[in-house]
């Protein structure tokens, strides 16, 4: 059965940081690329940040440029997202996906219900 749990969430203050996690079990972690979206309250779940575990590319959305930084340690199948200079407008709940054979970039743009594994999720609050 794969796995995908998300964990590190939480409340923040603007400006602030949160590093999530997301640790990924039964699947073979070297064939996906691993991504974050969020989905805040009365909006569409949109695509955060995705790197392939194969190769480490990565992609961001450029609302977050600058600001997060995802990585991959691969001998602990855990995928990482450092949010720093937080702001309001970054409260969401924040899921990880994964999608097979896809790089980062493809997975990235790609419609999300071709995603094949989801997270249930983790809450970030950022107070202004």
């Amino acid at each position: 059965e794969v796995q995908l749990v998300e964990s590190g969430g939480g409340l923040v203050q603007a400006g602030g940081s949160l590093r999530l996690s997301c640790a990924a079990s039964g699947l073979t972690f070297d064939d996906y690329a691993i991504g974050w979206l969020r989905q805040a309250p009365g909006k569409e779940r949109e695509g955060v940040s995705c790197i392939s575990s194969s190769d480490g590319s990565t992609y961001y959305a450029d609302s977050v440029k600058g600001r997060f930084t995802i990585s991959s340690d691969n001998a602990k199948n855990t995928v990482y997202l450092q949010m720093n200079s937080l702001k309001p407008e970054d409260t969401a709940v924040y899921y990880c996906a994964a999608v097979r054979f896809a790089t980062a970039q493809a997975m990235g743009v790609m419609p999300i219900d071709r995603y094949d594994y989801w997270g249930q999720g983790t809450q970030v609050t950022v107070s202004s």
